[in-house]
């Protein structure tokens, strides 16, 4: 039988993640989004969290999703069919195996450690934040 254990606040995560050697820091940009937005990083990638708005499931809103880090940016994966990217506002690289696999577990763990359900195609590899299969400019 399964046990259920106790839901968790979000100063519980935020001292989970820190037992977990994540890199847990107000967020730069904090008051654009949330004044109490927290960036959480490790493995080179990073993603920003708050705390989630009371009533609701999950003690964790996600403000930015999990992305690798490009000069101090979250960086977005955009799949071109052909190859995956990783593209900022500013720059856009090729995305290599060791970049998709640490966000892969990157994503794992902030999940786990957040109490937010993973999605078996989710658990399968890395899902890509948008596709652009077509390679016609301008159609989208």
């Amino acid at each position: 039988m399964a046990k259920k254990t106790a839901p968790r606040t979000f100063d519980d995560v935020l001292s989970l993640l820190g037992g977990q050697r994540f890199d847990v820091a107000p967020a730069q940009d904090g008051s654009k989004r949330t004044p109490s937005g927290f960036k959480v990083s490790k493995y080179g990638c990073a993603a920003e969290i708050a705390a989630a708005p009371s009533g609701s499931e999950s003690a964790v809103l996600m403000l930015a999703r999990p992305g690798w880090l490009l000069n101090g940016e979250i960086a977005r994966i955009v799949d071109k069919g052909y190859q995956k990217f990783l593209k900022t506002s500013k720059l856009e690289i090729p995305a290599t195996a060791d970049h998709l696999r640490a966000l892969h577990t990157f994503t794992e763990e902030l999940n786990d450690v957040s109490g937010a359900m993973t999605l078996y195609n989710q658990s399968l590899g890395t899902t890509s934040d948008s596709y652009m299969y077509d390679r016609v400019k301008g159609r989208e």
